[in-house]
């Protein structure tokens, strides 16, 4: 039986981690060196944990990479976000990338926001 999702934010997630998982089993050392630099950065240090997410977020945005703009809202999220402090983080990446992140913003996260807040109910 196949798992159903109920969004596209789901549905993104899902893709992901099934994508991860097929790169993790052919390039084992890889990922887990990817993964170990990746848990190193993301942990609470002088910056907090929901600090980085909201920087990630950011990132994301700028460069236009959806699947990290849903992991990264849903990071900001699961760190205890405000959408105010999502949106104000949105508003000073839109300063350097302008529409291409405002684009993003006022759709995916809009969106991600939303599907996540369902899935929690």
């Amino acid at each position: 039986m196949e798992f159903e999702t109920n969004n596209s934010t789901e549905n993104a997630l899902r893709d992901y981690k099934a994508g991860i998982g097929a790169f993790t089993h052919k390039m084992p050392d890889l990922a887990e060196k990817f993964n170990s630099f990746t848990e190193e950065c993301f942990k609470e240090g002088q910056l907090s944990k929901k600090e980085k997410q909201l920087i990630a977020l950011g990132i994301s945005l700028y460069s236009q990479d959806e699947y990290c703009i849903i992991y990264h809202t849903k990071g900001c999220l699961d760190q205890g976000c405000s959408e105010q402090e999502m949106l104000e983080a949105i508003g000073v990446t839109a300063a350097f990338g302008g529409g291409a992140t405002m684009s993003q913003a006022v759709t995916l996260v809009q969106e991600c926001i939303q599907d996540i807040n369902q899935m929690k109910q």
